[in-house]
């Protein structure tokens, strides 16, 4: 095999190695190992290593596009004409990023010296978020002591919601998120809550969950 032949294989082993690092923190968050991604990838651990020589690297490079669109989202907020129509637009699209992928939220909160756009990307992000948040004060929706870091705990929160929610986690969800917004008002004003799951739907979650945590305690 000519060279050509041999860098074609390798970048063909590295989209393979992405597919299945995002495909596993998506369904089960950032903690899964380097040796389970290259078997999904159907590779050996020290090709991976090869490609990615620390787990960082590995998570750097498969949640860019994600942080990206992250920055892209909160971009769009600020050009809402309605500052709070797009306060609230952002958090539920995040929200929804954070439903169908565990990893989304932990990579938030983590940094990534090496990795030069992942970081350019998310500082991004936060310079338009601060703006979001300062529009929707400045027209009195958005409580005056809402700060950035209150939405990475509302993120947090909710991200809890979808990791334990089971089949119902995108009704908690809404829930969740109308409860949160309505706390984040300026005003006392309340509006009906979307319907919460039925007490039997409820229960079957926590037993769902704490058969859960007993399998990963033994």
């Amino acid at each position: 095999m000519d060279e050509s032949g041999l860098r074609a294989d390798a970048e063909l082993n590295r989209q393979r190695l992405l597919a299945a690092a995002r495909e596993l923190f998506a369904s089960e968050g950032t903690d899964v190992s380097m040796r389970h991604i290259a078997r999904r990838a159907g590779v050996g651990e020290p090709t991976l290593r090869r490609r990615f020589p620390s787990k960082g690297a590995l998570l750097a490079e498969a949640f860019q596009d994600r942080i990206a669109a992250y920055a892209d989202l909160a971009e769009a907020a600020l050009a809402d004409p309605d500052p709070w129509h797009g306060f609230v637009t952002f958090v539920e699209q995040i929200a929804g990023m954070q439903l169908v992928d565990r990893g989304f939220t932990e990579v938030l909160t983590m940094s990534f010296p090496a990795s030069i756009r992942f970081a350019a990307e998310r500082r991004r992000g936060y310079r338009a978020i601060q703006r979001v948040i300062a529009r929707a004060q400045e027209i009195g929706r958005l409580r005056d002591d809402f700060v950035p870091e209150d939405l990475v705990m509302l993120l947090l929160a909710h991200a809890g919601v979808v990791a334990g929610g089971g089949d119902q986690a995108g009704r908690f969800s809404a829930r969740l998120l109308a409860y949160l917004l309505q706390a984040a008002k300026a005003t006392a004003e309340t509006e009906p809550l979307p319907p919460a799951p039925s007490e039997a739907e409820a229960y079957g979650e926590l037993l769902r969950l704490s058969a859960t945590t007993d399998r990963r305690r033994k």
